[in-house]
């Protein structure tokens, strides 16, 4: 019989292990690093995608587009200037997943169709229930959550921003001033 505080040692470890078989991504960007843990059993979906978008390298590159601070940060698709970049077809909202957006957790960014999350995602900063699915909204899909680096989304979430318009017309709000570029997104060796 093993003693009592090995059991608990090792029940201890257990519990540190249990999301082991989630994948991590390591974000570099321009304010530091950020760690997220993507929830491939409730997203299968959306992780899948998001991964095939890091191994392909698409984020390297690209900034946090649209930082609204008592919201949300938003990237992965612009390069600086505002250059969009060329993305994969759409895939399906995986919001019914039971996961809620709240701060600290990233979700796809999508238009006004649910179903046309391609690559840009956002990481809340706040809890954000008016983005969840509920009766006819058809919400935004969380797919994993910052584990180390919120220090990094608070700091780039205060940046200073501004309105980019062209002939008069609003075409993106919350533009940083200063670019934040994500340097890279890669998965974290096991």
């Amino acid at each position: 019989m093993l003693p009592r505080w090995l059991l608990t040692l090792g029940l201890a470890s257990f519990g540190s292990f249990a999301h082991a078989s989630n994948p991590v991504v390591v974000m570099e960007t321009s304010k530091g690093i950020i760690k997220i843990e993507l929830f491939a059993d409730k997203a299968p979906i959306t992780v899948k995608n998001f991964l095939a978008y890091v191994d392909d390298k698409h984020y390297d590159g690209t900034i946090f587009h649209r930082v609204i601070d008592n919201f949300m940060i938003q990237g992965g698709g612009y390069t600086p200037g505002m250059v969009e970049r060329k993305t994969r077809p759409p895939i399906k909202n995986e919001s019914d997943n039971g996961l809620s957006n709240k701060r600290g957790t990233i979700a796809m960014a999508r238009t006004t169709d649910p179903d046309s999350a391609t690559a840009q995602f956002f990481i809340n900063v706040v809890d954000n229930p008016n983005l969840d699915r509920r009766g006819s909204n058809a919400g935004y899909c969380v797919f994993g959550r910052v584990i180390d680096g919120m220090e990094v989304v608070d700091k780039i979430r205060s940046v200073p921003t501004r309105d980019v318009q062209r002939g008069g017309k609003i075409l993106w709000e919350g533009v940083p001033v200063d670019d934040i570029v994500i340097r890279t997104i890669r998965r974290q060796s096991p």
